[in-house]
């Protein structure tokens, strides 16, 4: 067996490497990356520098593998980087299959994310892996409409040559989080920006949950099934409230119905752009949050045996994490922590 990973050096990939390398030995771990680091080092694994959207690239890493974790991938609400997802995530995703259909490849394990199923104007609906893509909400993001047409491309260039299993992994939590990518909100919270509380809801999960269930998911995902993989539904309201009483950073916030979230964040988003600085909150994020993104884990669990953490040990993971890497090298830490 020769395993390729692909986004190794993401936030889930890097928890993902380590979960894989206490498994598999080192040697029949092949890496396309971007760029070598010393994790990856350390592992002992053959890094080939290359990108996915490249055919030779991904041919050259295709040589002699079976199986291939298909990570890649960007994570921005700007609208301005929509073109770089679509080009990472659906090109990229297209050569990844062609590539692995001529070189032979048994199975392919792509991680997408639950937005492309699991979102719903209303709080009492729950979808599953069965439930229609809400197409009229994912396709005025960028992020979430490249990602439905990332596994659009991947099951029509694999279709009956490589064997496909996808994993829809929701809000991605927890240490590890280098880019400051899926935890910018905390540390938005963290930093006193966060003044409004959106009505809707959203599922976490902590990353290393997710690393430590895809290699079940390559050995035991049933060939064109995907899996969504969740830890916690929760409101807004609930969500801030539990941050606030684990980290201890306490702050008048004010609940807003409808597009008022959307409306303050722009208004922030410019005045934060005429003086020359990065907006604490992006508006996307904002309308996003108007949203429930509640779904139902049943498969994953009934047939992976997916059992993630509880909600408080991620989310003290996590403030822990971002407070200690990226507010001041732990000078914003509470005494105590």
């Amino acid at each position: 067996m020769k395993i390729l990973v692909t986004g190794a050096t993401g936030f889930l990939g890097c928890h993902f490497m380590d979960e894989l390398c206490r498994r598999v030995d080192g040697f029949q771990i092949r890496v396309l990356s971007l760029f070598d680091t010393p994790a990856l080092q350390a592992h002992g694994v053959e890094v080939l520098i290359g990108t996915v959207t490249s055919p030779v690239d991904v041919a050259r890493a295709m040589e002699d593998v079976t199986h291939v974790y298909h990570l890649a991938g960007l994570v921005s609400r700007k609208p301005e980087d929509a073109n770089l997802m679509f080009d990472v995530h659906v090109n990229g995703t297209r050569v990844v299959c062609q590539e692995a259909a001529k070189a032979g490849v048994k199975r392919i394990l792509m991680s997408s994310t639950s937005g492309t199923i699991a979102i719903s104007e209303r709080d009492d609906e729950w979808p599953d892996e069965s439930s229609p893509a809400p197409l009229s909400l994912i396709t005025r993001w960028g992020y979430y409409a490249s990602k439905y047409y990332q596994e659009a491309v991947a099951r029509e260039f694999c279709g009956d040559k490589v064997e496909l299993v996808m994993v829809n992994p929701s809000l991605l939590l927890g240490p590890g989080d280098e880019r400051i990518g899926s935890t910018r909100e905390v540390l938005s919270f963290l930093a006193g920006d966060v003044r409004v509380v959106p009505g809707g809801g959203l599922n976490f999960v902590d990353a290393r949950d997710v690393a430590a269930i895809l290699p079940v998911a390559m050995d035991r995902g049933r060939a064109g099934e995907r899996y969504l993989l969740g830890g916690h539904n929760m409101s807004f309201a609930e969500y801030f409230d539990r941050m606030e009483r684990l980290s201890k950073e306490y702050a008048p916030r004010i609940k807003l119905p409808g597009n008022w979230p959307h409306f303050a964040a722009r208004a922030q988003a410019a005045l934060f752009k005429a003086i020359g600085r990065t907006p604490p909150i992006e508006p996307a994020a904002a309308d996003q949050a108007r949203y429930f993104w509640y779904f139902d884990g049943k498969k994953a669990r009934g047939e992976l045996g997916f059992a993630p953490r509880e909600a408080s040990a991620t989310l003290w993971d996590t403030i822990a994490y971002v407070r200690a890497h990226h507010m001041g090298n732990g000078a914003f830490a509470k005494k105590g922590d």
